[in-house]
């Protein structure tokens, strides 16, 4: 048994980013953005679904999630993907990060209860994944796509860089 399922004598409850309401439901990869959490007792798998209303958020959907988890009680978050102001956000409520992609909620519950899984403390993706946007300014900007961070500024000024984002500071 894992020896966070127990912390004095007090049964946990995890938190698990799920694509459905029931246990057997195939875990969300998205943290932020994940269609449902259940939150489930690890005695006996008793669970509860929420609907994730922060999915359709543009930004902060991420912060606003962990902290949906962290209203529900949860020591503990299976989910995939994870950026880093989630990370920071459910770091500060105590709430432990376990990375899983695969199976039904049932199954990642089972192999963190086996202990199997390990516990994260970074993020693995960058803020604002899973907007849709692959392929954007934007997503290039954050992604840092071809070994370089392309900045913010569109290089639309008049001055020495002749409009391309080149002036010398």
């Amino acid at each position: 048994m894992h020896s966070n399922v127990k912390k004095g004598g007090i049964i946990m409850k995890l938190a698990v980013s799920s694509q459905g309401k029931n246990i057997e439901s195939p875990v969300d990869p998205r943290f932020g953005r994940c269609a449902y959490f259940l939150i489930v007792e690890t005695d006996d798998l008793r669970f509860e679904a929420f609907d994730n209303e922060n999915r359709s958020l543009r930004g902060g959907a991420g912060i606003q999630s962990a902290q949906l988890v962290a209203s529900k009680g949860a020591k503990v978050i299976l989910t995939g993907f994870c950026g880093p102001n989630a990370v920071r956000t459910l770091s500060v409520a105590g709430i432990e990060l376990y990375v899983v992609q695969r199976g039904t909620v049932k199954e990642a519950v089972e192999k963190f209860i086996k202990g199997e899984l390990k516990p994260s403390e970074e993020a693995n993706v960058a803020d604002h994944f899973g907007l849709g946007r692959a392929g954007s300014r934007a997503d290039t900007q954050t992604m840092g796509f071809g070994g370089r961070v392309m900045g913010m500024g569109r290089g639309m000024g008049l001055g020495r860089g002749g409009g391309r984002g080149r002036g010398m500071g």
